[in-house]
């Protein structure tokens, strides 16, 4: 597998250049989406296994699938800081 690569963030269609490509989206309340080549690390150093191009990865620390998300943040009730409050 090829080095991971930066690239600029994607609002609309993947990049259709040559080389490899990857991003990832954080979906509010939810998982990391991982779209691309790359590689995903165990804590270990190991890869994770992977049968698709794209994951989703936990983000509240509850899955029982970790690397990958399971659904659990939905259960839980898990919340992110990262959407803007709404003006008035």
């Amino acid at each position: 597998m090829t080095e991971p690569r930066m690239t600029e963030p994607r609002t609309t269609e993947p990049r259709t250049t040559d080389g490899p490509w990857a991003s990832v989206t954080a979906c509010p309340h939810g998982p990391l989406l991982v779209r691309g080549d790359v590689e995903i690390l165990l804590s270990d150093g190991s890869p994770a296994p992977r049968r698709r191009s794209t994951v989703a990865l936990c983000r509240c620390g509850a899955s029982g699938i970790k690397p990958y998300c399971d659904g659990t943040h939905k259960v839980i009730g898990f919340r992110t800081d990262d959407e803007q409050p709404s003006v008035a």
